[in-house]
C-alpha cells in the first residue's frame, strides 16, 4: 500500500503521466496487444485466465484492469502504472496461494535426469505452448526428429513483438519530452535503441536524439511542472 501510494498519489507522476502516451481499449484490441499494456487499456485478456495451464486453473487467475482502482479507463502511462503496481500484489498471492496447496512428495514426476534426457532425444513431432510472461503471452512453437536431440525448428513470438506496434499510436501528437516514459511504459525487451529520430510531420524534416537528449528533456519537464505545482 505504501509503494501504491508512492506512485498513484504523487501529484507530479499523475501529471507527467496522465493523457500521455495514451493507447485505446480499440487500438489496443485492433493491434493485439499483450500482457499489462493490453490489460491497461481496458482488455482483460490474460493467458493464465483464458487458457489455464499449469496450478493457474486451480488458482483463478483474473485479469487486472485499471478501472478496478480508478473506476475508469484512459489507457495512458498511468494506466500501465497502475496495472503493474497491482499486478505486483496479485503475483505475491498468486505465490502464496500455491505454496500453501503444494501436496506433499517427491517434487520431480521424473527424478532420474539421465532417463528423462535419453526420452526427450526419443521425442518426435511438434508442439506450441504459450504461458504469460511479465510482459504479455509468450509462444514458442518447436519441432524435433528422433535419435537428433537438437531442435529441427524453434520460433519464438515475444509479447514485445506485439506490444511495439502501438509505439506509433501513443507516441504521435506527443511532447519529445513524454517520448521516454511512454516507451518505458511498455517495458519493451529490445537492444541497439540508444537513438530515435523525430519527424516534423509539416516539414518532413528529421533530428537524431541520443539517450541522453531524450533523457534530459524529460527531466526538464519534470523539473518544471514540480515548479509549477509548488507555485499553486
Amino acid at each position: 500500500d505504501e509503494i501504491r501510494a508512492l506512485f498513484l498519489d504523487d501529484p507530479t507522476v499523475k501529471l507527467r503521466t496522465r493523457e500521455v502516451g495514451v493507447i485505446s481499449t480499440e487500438a489496443a484490441k485492433k493491434l493485439c496487444l499483450v500482457g499489462p499494456t493490453a490489460r491497461a487499456s481496458g482488455v482483460p485478456i490474460d493467458t493464465r485466465q483464458d487458457h489455464a495451464y499449469s496450478a493457474y486453473a486451480d488458482l483463478g487467475v483474473k485479469a487486472i484492469t485499471p478501472d478496478q482502482l480508478t473506476g475508469k479507463v484512459v489507457g495512458d502511462v498511468y494506466d500501465r502504472i497502475v496495472v503493474r503496481l497491482l499486478e505486483v500484489k496479485q503475483s505475491i498471492d498468486l505465490i502464496e496461494r500455491a505454496i500453501a496447496a503444494l501436496p506433499e512428495g517427491p517434487l520431480l514426476a521424473e527424478p532420474k535426469i539421465a532417463k528423462l534426457l535419453a526420452l526427450l532425444k526419443k521425442a518426435e513431432g511438434e508442439a506450441v505452448a504459450r504461458v504469460e510472461a511479465p510482459r504479455g503471452e509468450n509462444m514458442h512453437y518447436v519441432r524435433m526428429k528422433a535419435g537428433d536431440e537438437s531442435l529441427e525448428a524453434w520460433k519464438i513470438r515475444a509479447p514485445t513483438y506485439a506490444n511495439l506496434q502501438s509505439v506509433k499510436t501513443m507516441l504521435v501528437g506527443q511532447q519529445i519530452a513524454d517520448v521516454p516514459i511512454a516507451l518505458a511504459s511498455l517495458d519493451p525487451c529490445m537492444s541497439c535503441t540508444n537513438r530515435a529520430v523525430v519527424v516534423d510531420g509539416h516539414s518532413n524534416a528529421d533530428s537524431t536524439l541520443n539517450g541522453e537528449q531524450l533523457h534530459a528533456l524529460s527531466v526538464e519537464k519534470t523539473r518544471r511542472l514540480r515548479s509549477e505545482l509548488a507555485r499553486q
